[in-house]
């Protein structure tokens, strides 16, 4: 059976500890099954891996972009540090609308349904002053296009945050990374953000994600991949590879006809934030 869990706004003490009760209870469902759908005892054939060819296209409206989303008339854009959403020109960067959210360390951003849904990994990390709006753990915020006036909350089950997030018209679900699981799952937001699957994926720190008709791009920041993936199987079915030291850190990464686009945060797995010369540029890779 696939784990599913509805989600709920801690309240009273008494919600607050089923709510933990529930989480729990998710996890061990989820480890105990392995977290798999539709996995074959039979070895996978191993898939086409090549080495990208990366075109660093214009720095980003905001210092620390971490978050990219493509949609038809613009390319958007989240500030981990300032919270904000930008939409900018596809070919310029030219920026077309900036609004302000409540999401806190942002991770990831998906655009649909009418919505800015921010994945907000907790804290601030000391990057900037608190805000009455900020927590210390995870959670999806869904924010108005407009104004990015938050219209509700989700904290996802899993422990680890969640860093990337993409909108499937399609389906009209959202997808995003489970760290704690080393997965990736798919949401109904319509249906009070019901899990409705969880489909594993092999290296930790996955983030920036992107649909592709059927197929998921994910790219695993801390090991410069990035493996596209068939959603109901979880088998990797190509791999692209990043030069460490020589192309941009890859965090936030969104796909547009044949191309995928990514952004350098400007903070470094494992190194000095003051010391990223690509930080805030937008780059593409052509597939």
């Amino acid at each position: 059976m696939r784990p599913r869990l509805k989600a709920r706004v801690p309240g009273s003490g008494a919600e607050k500890v089923n709510m933990a009760m529930e989480r729990r209870a998710f996890i061990a469902s989820v480890l105990a099954g392995g977290v798999a759908r539709g996995q074959s005892s039979r070895p996978a054939p191993e898939p086409s891996t090549r080495k990208a060819k990366v075109t660093m296209l214009f720095k980003a409206p905001d210092e620390h972009p971490n978050a990219l989303e493509a949609t038809p008339d613009a390319l958007w854009i989240g500030g981990q540090v300032s919270e904000k959403a930008y939409k900018v020109d596809w070919k310029t960067g030219k920026l077309l609308h900036e609004v302000q959210t409540e999401s806190h360390n942002t991770s990831g951003m998906a655009v649909g349904g009418g919505y800015l849904w921010m994945s907000a990994n907790g804290g601030t990390s000391n990057r900037r002053p608190a805000r009455p709006t900020d927590f210390p753990f995870d959670e999806i915020v869904q924010a108005d296009m407009e104004t990015g006036k938050t219209i509700r909350r989700f904290r996802p089950p899993w422990p680890g945050g969640s860093h990337g997030i993409t909108y499937v018209e399609k389906s009209q679900t959202l997808w995003v990374t489970a760290i704690g699981l080393n997965a990736i799952a798919e949401l109904d937001w319509k249906d009070n953000f019901r899990i409705k699957r969880v489909v594993p994926v092999k290296y930790s720190r996955a983030h920036g994600m992107d649909w592709d008709n059927g197929a998921i791009w994910v790219v695993f920041s801390s090991d410069y991949l990035i493996h596209k993936i068939d959603a109901e199987s979880g088998k990797v079915l190509e791999v692209i590879t990043l030069a460490k030291g020589d192309d941009p850190d890859p965090h936030g990464m969104c796909l547009r006809g044949g191309s995928l686009y990514y952004c350098d945060a400007g903070f470094p797995p494992g190194g000095s934030e003051s010391h990223d010369p690509n930080s805030g540029w937008i780059c593409r890779i052509d597939l």
